[in-house]
């Protein structure tokens, strides 16, 4: 009969395990109601160990925000083939996968967390926000955007990062449905800058021209196309009240 021996973890393969319950926990709860015994509990070791390999539970939960952070980011990456909707459309699925896997963790990269204010956690949220924005400058195979090109993207980049955490709070607009409107409003802010910008009306154009019948972006034309008519049609005549 053979015992199980438990193995002794080097220093950098414990501060990973402890990195990684935390996240775990994190994702689950509010990183405010998450202990350190809770934490040294869920990986089998003592409260004072934990604290061996961190100073405290801020350190544990930076450690832990920027796997998170780098985690996200990286839902962003997406091979440059194929037309633009569909490209967004598969990374705002994955970047779904993660706010539904990891609904307060998410809320808390997001909002600081215990460490609102904190400048470490702020660079990363930046982190976040910019790789997200050079990876759509990279699908629009843009190297120096101009004024109105960053403001669209940097906006629609905040967009999909608020209407995550509108979602969050109830999931009361079914996901899949979130995923293809936030493509949609992707192109509708490039077509609102597109109408004031040569230069956008230009990239508009190009994004369009790959965009197949059955992609996301033909199907938002075909929805306000639909809208047209009710938009032009004349309104009836109402009756004049004025005592004559």
């Amino acid at each position: 009969m053979t015992t199980g021996v438990r193995r002794r973890m080097g220093v950098e393969e414990r501060k990973q395990q402890l990195i990684g319950v935390a996240l775990e926990l994190f994702s689950h709860r509010s990183p405010d109601d998450v202990s350190i015994d809770e934490i040294a509990a869920a990986a089998g070791i003592s409260r004072p160990l934990v604290y061996h390999y961190f100073p405290g539970k801020q350190s544990l939960y930076e450690a832990a925000l920027r796997r998170a952070a780098d985690e996200l980011a990286a839902r962003f990456v997406e091979p440059p083939q194929g037309p633009l909707g569909a490209r967004l459309l598969r990374v705002m699925g994955r970047f779904f996968d993660f706010v539904d896997d990891h609904g307060p963790g998410f809320a808390a990269l997001m909002r600081g967390g215990p460490a609102v204010g904190s400048s470490t956690t702020n660079a990363m949220i930046d982190e976040v926000r910019q790789a997200a924005y050079e990876q759509i400058l990279a699908h629009l195979e843009v190297e120096k955007p101009s004024a109105r090109l960053e403001l669209v993207v940097r906006s629609w980049v905040s967009l999909a990062e608020s209407t995550a955490l509108l979602w969050l709070d109830g999931r009361r607009v079914p996901r899949a449905e979130l995923e293809l409107q936030l493509v949609h409003d992707f192109a509708a802010l490039a077509a609102v800058s597109a109408a004031y910008d040569p230069d956008m009306a230009g990239i508009l154009v190009g994004i369009l021209a790959d965009e197949p019948a059955d992609g996301p972006f033909a199907d938002l034309v075909a929805r306000l196309a639909a809208l047209v008519p009710a938009v032009g049609a004349t309104p009836p005549a109402v009756p004049d009240q004025r005592l004559r």
